[in-house]
């Protein structure tokens, strides 16, 4: 290869991308996509979705922001929270003692009930 061909190869290589920026604002044909709809339809019904409070293009790029459409569907229909309830922790959280000596007196009152319960001496 001639030096000339390889500093261009080079200079290729060290623009690649090196790792994936996911785009915060995109083209009007991806929000439409978003919204599971095409540019065409998706431009005939922005002016009824702008009014029902869909976020509008930045005026300077014509770009929409993802994470306002997002947010906009995810409040359209007032669901602020989960559609389902958190789950349930898999263990009780244990209750709180209040010092070493109730800690120990517990501990003691255990192993007196194990000793009765298998039959042994007190």
């Amino acid at each position: 290869m001639t030096p000339d061909r390889r500093e261009g190869a080079d200079a290729l290589r060290g623009a690649d991308i090196r790792f994936r920026v996911d785009p915060g604002d995109v083209p009007p044909e991806k929000a439409a996509r978003r919204l599971h709809l095409t540019l065409d339809r998706f431009n005939e019904l922005l002016p009824n979705l702008l009014k029902r409070g869909f976020p509008p293009a930045d005026p300077d790029t014509g770009m929409y922001d993802l994470d306002q459409i997002d947010e906009w569907r995810k409040l359209r229909f007032g669901r602020e929270q989960p559609l389902t309830a958190a789950p349930a922790p898999a263990q009780p959280e244990p209750q709180a003692q209040s010092d070493m000596a109730e800690r120990f007196i517990n501990a003691k009152e255990r192993q007196t009930k194990g000793r009765r319960g298998n039959g042994g001496t007190p």
